[in-house]
């Protein structure tokens, strides 16, 4: 039987001044399949899933949902039509309780107060339907990022969906909450829901998805059945370009100990002792909630150690503040880049200097000419892609902005750098770049510390890694003991 279109798009073009971000797209989405969406960013996705959400209009095109022509579809019109969106930033009120945001706006009864204990008992169905223990009288706020991106599914299942899309679902999750995900998408994929899967992640896509398409520079470039393509053919419709090696080549091994932690407690961990060579890479690895981003909070002073020491270069320093830190030479590339990494709506050139400007001052008063100078210097070594420094942040493609986050600390003459996820969210041209550029730092005698949740890339890059359990140190791992089954056994604490 001929697969039923559910979702026909036509001709879409959007133009924002001095960018095409939808130039002429036109694609097919059927009935009950996974179909992945790929492209570097800035390759259109973003604004296409936006432009069917009904969240901007379109210059030109038309989308088809249900046999029905729209020149541009309103968010009322598109979640009518069995449309939901789960963006990357999760869209909760966190002082509300899990079911309130499930049936945010629904009574339940024709009378003026809401029936909450239908709308609990709902949420519960809803919750084991899926298998999961969700109390839906919980706080968003002190749900896991895993139970959150449950609670988002559960909005659009309330809804009655159709249409799921799902931007980076699996990237605040660690591998056993993106297993329980996958579950629930094969449970809706069933109930004939169509499931549109956007993801950096190629290995997930060819986990999950039956069909897949590419977007490049806002063009559409084609659609391929998943299981007759392969990774090498994906990235080089992605890039445009043959990506020959996925993790850089060392030049040099590493020197004497440079950074030694003894010991620490604090921020919910404890006893954790490790020590890292100039020119080395340190893989941090471990499952969410296990303590890695709260290590680096630790070392980058914001967050109180209660007891424990820190050494750099033999000396023992103090970490009350994040400004001890930098006068130690420590940077941090945040997770969090867009909330805690940058100034969003301030300029590139701003967000790099600003860790200096004391610095760069004298009487008060910035020295412009010598601030430009060292932008500049930085936007060049770090090929970070922006029409001039006064270009706000907010407007730069993930991988952009991580680097702009990057020459901050380079700026600040970091020589130790902790990089907290340093490829979430960006695409698979960036990642070679971000890749390259911690390469180019360690062969220079930079110290770097890199927490990362994708498991390939946490081998394919560090030269040894560290694995925490409940805010503890589970073991070291060193390079010829590489495997993933081995470092998954000491973060979930079977050794």
């Amino acid at each position: 039987m001929e697969p039923k279109t559910v979702l026909s798009l036509k001709n879409l073009t959007k133009r924002y001044p001095g960018v095409l971000a939808l130039d002429n797209v036109s694609l097919d989405f059927q009935e009950g399949e996974v179909h992945a969406l790929l492209g570097e960013n800035g390759a259109g996705k973003s604004t296409l899933i936006k432009a069917v959400a009904g969240a901007i209009p379109l210059d030109n095109g038309i989308i088809q949902v249900g046999g029905q022509d729209y020149q541009h579809m309103t968010p009322h019109q598109s979640r009518n039509m069995g449309i939901e969106v789960i963006y990357q930033e999760f869209n909760l009120v966190p002082t509300m309780s899990a079911a309130e945001n499930i049936f945010l706006g629904d009574k339940f009864n024709d009378k003026a107060l809401v029936d909450y204990k239908l709308m609990k008992k709902k949420a519960k169905e809803i919750f084991a339907l899926f298998k999961v223990d969700i109390n839906p009288n919980t706080f968003v706020r002190d749900l896991s990022p895993a139970q959150k991106q449950i609670v988002e599914i559960a909005k659009a299942v309330s809804k009655n969906v159709k249409i799921l899309i799902m931007d980076e679902p699996s990237a605040p999750l660690s591998v056993s909450e993106v297993e329980r995900m996958f579950d629930i998408i094969a449970q809706l994929k069933d109930k004939g829901v169509t499931i549109i899967y956007i993801s950096h992640r190629l290995e997930e896509v060819f986990r999950i998805s039956d069909r897949v398409s590419v977007m490049r520079d806002g063009q559409y470039v084609t659609t391929k059945i998943t299981k007759d393509t392969n990774r090498k053919e994906l990235i080089s419709l992605m890039v445009g370009r043959e990506l020959k090696e996925t993790y850089p080549a060392r030049a040099n091994p590493p020197g004497d100990i440079s950074l030694e932690v003894k010991n620490l407690t604090g921020n919910g961990d404890y006893d954790i002792s490790f020590s890292v060579r100039k020119g080395e890479i340190l893989g941090i690895s471990g499952l969410v909630g296990a303590g890695r981003t709260e290590l680096a909070m630790l070392l980058f002073g914001a967050a109180a150690i209660e007891r424990g020491e820190i050494w750099v270069d033999g000396k023992h320093v103090k970490m009350r503040s994040p400004r001890d830190a930098i006068q130690h030479g420590i940077g941090l590339l945040t997770e969090d880049r867009k909330n805690k990494g940058l100034f969003l709506e301030l300029g590139v050139g701003w967000n790099i200097s600003f860790p200096i400007v004391r610095r760069l001052s004298k009487y008060g008063v910035v020295d412009t000419k010598t601030e430009k100078k060292i932008n500049e210097q930085y936007k060049e070594r770090i090929n970070i892609k922006a029409t001039s420094m006064e270009q706000r942040a907010v407007t730069l493609s993930g991988g952009n902005q991580q680097k702009v986050v990057l020459a901050k600390s380079l700026a600040a003459e970091s020589d130790i750098l902790i990089f907290d996820e340093p490829t979430r969210g960006i695409d698979v041209g960036a990642k070679q770049e971000i890749y390259h550029l911690m390469c180019e730092l360690a062969d220079n005698g930079n110290v770097i510390l890199m927490i990362s949740s994708d498991m390939e890339e946490l081998i394919g890059m560090s030269d040894r890694i560290i694995v925490l359990c409940e805010g503890t140190l589970a073991g070291e791992v060193m390079k010829d003991q590489f495997s993933q089954d081995y470092i998954l056994d000491l973060a979930s604490g079977t050794h």
